[in-house]
């Protein structure tokens, strides 16, 4: 009898952030009440995060929520924005590091293989590295994993990779 499979992954669409990137960029410079003040968004290392200066925290908040409706209007989780990093205020200036989630933890994949062993007894989840390896005998089995997993609602980004 064969087996079917797919990864569990927690990761994000590089091109579709370059996309969010250069839209939310050019909101910034087109909008009027940020004309004047230091608002931009930079890359952080090499584009594994977001760097947003701004006047003040309520700038820093206004173009977070210019970078999540970007990130809504292309398909994009915004779960995959760190936001735990403190906004630093130097120099009349704000700014604020959003490093991008990664990869599973072994606390998340562990979270995500026991809901399997919860919920699917038909399948099997294992962990491999920074990904959960999802085994059964039955395609539908499969899909009834996938539909779990989307209706968990994990804190972090859930991506289905590999489906053989």
């Amino acid at each position: 009898m064969p087996t079917f499979s797919f990864d569990i992954a927690s990761t994000y669409d590089k091109a579709e952030m370059n996309n969010v990137f250069s839209q939310t960029q050019k909101e910034i410079d087109n909008r009027f009440d940020f004309k004047g003040t230091p608002a931009a968004i930079d890359w952080s290392g090499d584009k594994e995060g977001i760097k947003i200066t701004g006047a003040g925290d309520w700038q820093i908040e206004n173009i977070l929520d210019i970078l999540r409706k970007k990130l809504a209007a292309r398909n994009q989780s915004s779960k995959s924005l760190d936001l735990t990093k403190e906004i630093v205020t130097a120099n009349l200036k704000s700014t604020k590091e959003v490093p991008f989630i990664a990869g599973l933890s072994q606390e998340k994949a562990k979270q995500i293989t026991a809901l399997v062993r919860e919920k699917a007894p038909k399948a099997k989840g294992l962990i491999q590295g920074d990904v959960v390896r999802v085994t059964s005998s039955s395609k539908d089995e499969l899909q009834n994993v996938m539909q779990l997993v989307t209706d968990a609602d994990f804190d972090f980004p859930v991506v289905f990779e590999n489906y053989r």
